[in-house]
């Protein structure tokens, strides 16, 4: 496996011949972008009565953005040697009842460093007029393009202050993350399964955290991202002991491969991931599944039913099915769509409810529905 250096990630950010902005040079040359459209920046700052030394806080934060750049790199995509062996690094897993997405979260930085552009650049928001973090920094780095709500009142507020890192945390779009040190956790503390099957690959997260846990001896997952598949692969090699197989389908494609559905029937005691959420995440992927599926009915019958059934297929007698969820939107917005109720009684069908309880997951744009949170939900086969 590679890992993107510092220095590699500071040089995406950097133009040949660029030369440092003054406030002036600013107002001349760079667009503020609303939405689709762009006007200028000197326009748009007289317009909206934008103070100048709004914009040289902003200006010095362009030319000292290696600053900001570092930070982040130190922070969400360094790759620190005491967080790579999970088992070996002296934190012992969650208890029951206490996972959080956001403990040790160090163990991110391999997958966020491994799929990169996957996270923070390929995978677009299903919320309209939502940039993604990469596309926002290019934007403003490499193209002469400001975001319209760098200038806004909030966010000015922050940058002034020197967390102009928070403000774009909290505006742009990054794809969720499963910590690999959850889904090692669930496994010591709750299943200790052996035989883990995931019917979505996660980033490679539930690969790194399953492998990683000494009770597993085999998994096998699949996925629609070919970069994931190949990269989950790559992952998966270290593992030299433990037996792995990656497909590159979607999930519900596998109940029309024969061999398959022969090798695996009744095979795992874990199933293990956490779906789509809708229309939140739309991934570089030609087998994208609200693509695949036109309204958000025929995405419930078309690929959930399916994949409950392939899920039923594959589990032994005894086994334990667990997905991680949400509902996705406000309830006073047209896109919400009750994910945990609507899923919950199509697995039903196949599955009985054994538990839920919450996974405290922080600062994340899983989705903007905060009322029932993310749960982990488990059930038994019937």
């Amino acid at each position: 496996m590679e890992f993107i250096s510092l220095q590699t990630f500071l040089k995406l950010f950097h133009k040949k011949g660029e030369q440092p902005y003054t406030a002036n040079s600013m107002l001349q040359k760079m667009q503020v972008k609303v939405g689709k459209k762009e006007r200028s920046l000197k326009h748009y700052v007289a317009d909206k009565k934008i103070t100048n030394e709004t914009v040289q806080i902003l200006c010095d934060n362009i030319n000292n953005r290696d600053e900001y750049l570092t930070r982040f790199y130190e922070l969400s995509l360094k790759i620190n040697p005491d967080r790579l062996v999970i088992n070996e690094a002296g934190v012992p897993p969650m208890k029951n009842h206490k996972m959080n997405n956001n403990q040790d979260i160090a163990f991110k930085n391999v997958i966020r460093n491994l799929h990169m552009f996957d996270i923070l650049q390929y995978t677009k928001s299903g919320i309209d007029n939502v940039p993604t973090f990469f596309d926002m920094l290019y934007d403003l780095y490499l193209h002469d393009v400001i975001d319209y709500k760098l200038l806004t009142p909030s966010a000015t507020h922050y940058i002034k202050k020197g967390r102009i890192g928070s403000v774009f945390s909290s505006y742009y779009f990054r794809a969720s993350i499963m910590n690999p040190y959850l889904v090692y956790s669930l496994n010591e503390s709750i299943f200790k399964s052996k035989r883990v099957f995931s019917p979505t690959l996660g980033w490679s997260s539930y690969c790194y955290g399953f492998l990683e846990s000494p009770h597993v001896i085999e998994y096998v997952g699949t996925d629609v991202i070919p970069s994931v598949c190949n990269k989950t692969k790559e992952l998966a090699d270290i593992y030299t002991n433990k037996a792995v197989d990656i497909y590159c389908k979607p999930s519900e494609d596998l109940l029309e491969i024969p061999t398959f559905m022969k090798k695996y029937k009744g095979h795992f005691d874990l199933v293990f991931f956490s779906p789509p959420y809708y229309e939140l995440e739309l991934y570089k992927s030609n087998n994208q599944s609200t693509d695949r599926y036109k309204t958000y009915e025929e995405w419930l019958t078309g690929y959930w039913e399916k994949t409950m059934k392939l899920c039923s297929h594959v589990l032994g007698k005894s086994g334990k099915m667990c997905y991680i969820l949400s509902d996705y939107g406000s309830t006073s917005t047209p896109k919400h769509k009750a994910l945990l109720t609507d899923m919950n009684n199509i697995a039903k069908q196949y599955f009985h409810l054994s538990s839920k309880q919450p996974m405290h997951n922080k600062n994340v744009h899983v989705t903007t529905h905060r009322e029932t949170g993310e749960q982990i939900v488990i059930f038994t086969k019937k």
